[in-house]
């Protein structure tokens, strides 16, 4: 693209590598940004005359790329950070994560805006976040990230699951609109969640009206025995929480059979953790066309274990990634995320390690005509990347670990408002 055909108005910015991951990087390339649009990208010598219509703006020694998506957090629990301890295996942890959470009394909002701070200023543009509670949404209407906000549904007794929806539905009904936050219902886990419950999650989200939605699948070997056999420690902990259903039979299924039956697995739905999913698993998470979201950090110190990334990849299901919570993970830094991917999958092209932190992620939130690549049309959310030396592969670069320090923004234009994707209330 010339600059003569740049509209009046536009701005260039060039920079040592410009990464779209909608294609391969682009070493000494430019982008052109005309309000908070995308208008063009190319080589530097495909910018043309720089006296026409286009400013040129030079960002010197730096990637250019589009700013991140974490597919799945809690930032309720941000409060948390440093206070759960890591644990052997996941059921330990959550015991210890109730009991801290018992003790504080109440989440913290301040914190959660803190971490919405702190993603920003670690590239991050846009989150799936789940709550139990509305505590997170008053914070993502105001702070600087787009977001699909889930309210999450826990409940095991079949008795009350009329009840739990009911009151969910008018939390979320209650809260007031932002353009910025969609708020939908997910389920927690097959463990935690009646079956009722589950096929009224699935049913809207068959019908479109809980799409995008998230659940917790097969991150803990716990939860497999639990609904092989209906024991062990996950039980053991729905009876010491009164939360037990003595009528309920376990499906002696694994987790992906169980939820596709009762319809929660499908378009739209975003499959969270997986860590102990096997080829089978994730052959038919690929035809059902969900996602999988990945969180190793998370799983590591949970007790969950390590999560089969090479094996995700490998099955050609959507891989997106999520840091989960502070009470977890020491940041929600998503590069630092993609740098226990690259630990864990080294053989894994890089390219699709950075697809993962944007264009998977932002499709699986519904967001994908806005952000997760640089191409015209799509949201001038940018972030840069300094490098300090010359790097032959920037895509390897990048999935090595970037700390906050070299990470900036390129700013919409003043004046011009960022547009916003309907807001889906």
């Amino acid at each position: 693209m010339t600059a003569s055909a740049h509209p009046p108005g536009a701005v260039a910015y060039t920079a040592a590598w410009v990464v779209p991951v909608a294609g391969p990087p682009i070493r000494d390339g430019w982008v052109s940004v005309h309000g908070d649009r995308i208008t063009a990208l190319g080589p530097r010598d495909a910018l043309g005359d720089r006296s026409g219509a286009v400013s040129v703006v030079h960002l010197g020694e730096v990637a250019l790329l589009p700013g991140l998506v974490n597919a799945h957090t809690h930032l309720e629990l941000s409060w948390a950070r440093g206070r759960v301890a890591r644990a052997d295996a996941m059921p330990a942890w959550v015991r210890a994560l109730l009991r801290t959470r018992r003790e504080a009394g109440a989440d913290d909002p301040q914190a959660v805006g803190t971490a919405l701070e702190d993603m920003h200023a670690s590239g991050t543009v846009a989150v799936a976040d789940v709550g139990n509670t509305v505590t997170a949404h008053a914070a993502l209407s105001k702070g600087p990230l787009e977001a699909v906000w889930f309210h999450e549904l826990v409940g095991f007794a079949g008795h009350r699951s009329q009840q739990l929806l009911c009151e969910a539905e008018a939390r979320v009904d209650a809260l007031p609109p932002s353009p910025r936050v969609r708020p939908r219902l997910a389920a927690h886990a097959p463990y935690s969640v009646s079956p009722s419950l589950l096929r009224e999650v699935g049913r809207r989200r068959e019908e479109g009206s809980a799409r995008p939605t998230s659940v917790h699948v097969a991150e803990s070997a716990e939860e497999m025995q639990f609904l092989r056999d209906g024991t062990g420690a996950w039980r053991a902990l729905l009876e010491d929480l009164g939360a037990w259903d003595p009528a309920w039979q376990p499906p002696a299924v694994g987790p992906v059979e169980y939820l596709a039956a009762l319809g929660v697995l499908g378009p739209g739905a975003m499959a969270v953790h997986g860590v102990q999913l096997g080829p089978a698993d994730l052959d038919a998470l690929a035809a059902l066309d969900v996602t999988l979201v990945t969180c190793p950090r998370s799983n590591r110190w949970t007790g969950a274990g390590d999560p089969p990334v090479a094996d995700f990849y490998a099955s050609g299901v959507r891989v997106a990634v999520g840091t989960d919570s502070l009470a977890s993970v020491p940041d929600l830094n998503l590069f630092a995320e993609l740098a226990a991917l690259r630990r864990l999958a080294p053989m894994v092209p890089a390219a699709r390690l950075l697809e993962s932190a944007t264009v998977q992620g932002a499709r699986a939130l519904g967001l994908e005509h806005e952000f997760g690549s640089l191409e015209p049309g799509k949201r001038a959310a940018l972030v840069t990347v300094a490098l300090g030396t010359a790097v032959d592969d920037v895509e390897e670069h990048l999935v090595s670990g970037v700390a906050p320090s070299r990470l900036g923004r390129v700013p919409v234009p003043a004046g011009v408002a960022p547009g916003a994707p309907e807001s889906g209330r």
